[in-house]
């Protein structure tokens, strides 16, 4: 497949992080479309995207631990533990390239982040300070690794077939229905975080950011610089949206690098580039190599009939006409 020679690898990356973020946003109204209907207040039928399930983590972890000791498939959200899956082989294969091309979350706090470049109030703190600034991230994600570790396997299937799991989703959406004002000025403060701060909630908050970084450790990419063609001019730095120095080393392979090649678009002289280990990898190859492993993930996961869930409609109905009462 060919691409114009106009096109950098950065402006496919940005093409397919709206696509993905578009789609998510279609996923939330559609299920909300599903939520109303199931619950009387909409006479217009709308199927379930099982889609939706990405924003349920924490029960992926659950069903993992339990598929890893037993074999067994989660049933309930089926299309979570998938999608989970596919995030952390991409996280080894590619770096956090994820969270550059496909999370929501992380094309928001990209947008946010230019929108500050653009006002010109950009503070980028130093590496100390954004080390002790990623401490809440990891703090978070100590406690969501706890959970899954701690409970036994019949703890974890227990869990996974409760009502509040069931209708885990639906949860969430009544949490964001309408939002409270504590919910409201978390949102704003986040938002205004991420304007001022490159990466703020990527590389300060997200735990789900913090596993794939850790585990981005065993990737053969990395992002190497030619010391000898570079000028320092920053251009690469300023560029970054996680406010990282590719301008300062020779290799960048840590843990909060994105695979987004924000840099190498930025460098006039083509100093940086992509390398799995001694072979070059352009960010085309970056970005079709995750876009095949979401097509595989999809594909087999429809395929094996591990994508929807097989709970009776009217069973859903009767858990969602009592979502607000339905607790841990």
């Amino acid at each position: 497949m060919r691409f114009p020679k106009k096109l950098p690898a950065a402006q496919l990356r940005r093409i397919i992080q709206t696509a993905f973020l578009a789609f998510m946003i279609l996923t939330g109204i559609r299920f909300l479309l599903h939520y109303l209907w199931m619950t009387g207040a909409s006479a217009h039928a709308a199927g379930r995207p099982a889609s939706v399930e990405a924003f349920l983590p924490i029960s992926g972890l659950l069903a993992l631990k339990r598929l890893l000791l037993t074999g067994e498939w989660d049933t309930v959200h089926p299309a979570g533990l998938a999608i989970l899956m596919m995030a952390l082989a991409s996280a080894v294969l590619f770096r956090r390239a994820f969270c550059s091309h496909l999370c929501p979350l992380g094309a928001v706090s990209f947008l946010l982040f230019r929108l500050g470049r653009r006002l010109g109030i950009t503070w980028v703190p130093g590496p100390r300070a954004y080390a002790a600034m990623s401490i809440p991230k990891y703090l978070l994600l100590a406690f969501f690794l706890y959970l899954p570790l701690s409970m036994s396997v019949r703890q974890i299937s227990f869990f996974l077939l409760s009502p509040y799991n069931v209708i885990a989703d639906a949860k969430m959406l009544l949490f964001f229905m309408p939002p409270s004002l504590l919910t409201a000025c978390c949102v704003t403060a986040l938002a205004w975080g991420s304007v001022v701060i490159p990466g703020f909630w990527c590389r300060c908050l997200c735990p789900y950011g913090a596993l794939l970084g850790i585990l981005s450790l065993l990737s053969p990419v990395s992002i190497r610089r030619d010391g000898t063609g570079c000028t320092s001019c920053g251009r690469c730095a300023a560029a970054c949206p996680q406010g990282l120095r590719p301008d300062t080393g020779l290799r960048m392979a840590g843990t909060e690098c994105l695979a987004c090649m924000e840099c190498a678009g930025a460098c006039g002289r083509g100093c940086l580039t992509a390398r799995a280990g001694r072979r070059s990898i352009s960010g085309f190859g970056i970005s079709l190599g995750l876009l095949a492993l979401v097509a595989l993930m999809y594909a087999g996961a429809e395929l094996t009939g591990h994508w929807d869930h097989a709970i009776p409609e009217e069973m859903m109905r009767r858990l969602l006409e009592s979502a607000a009462s339905i607790s841990h």
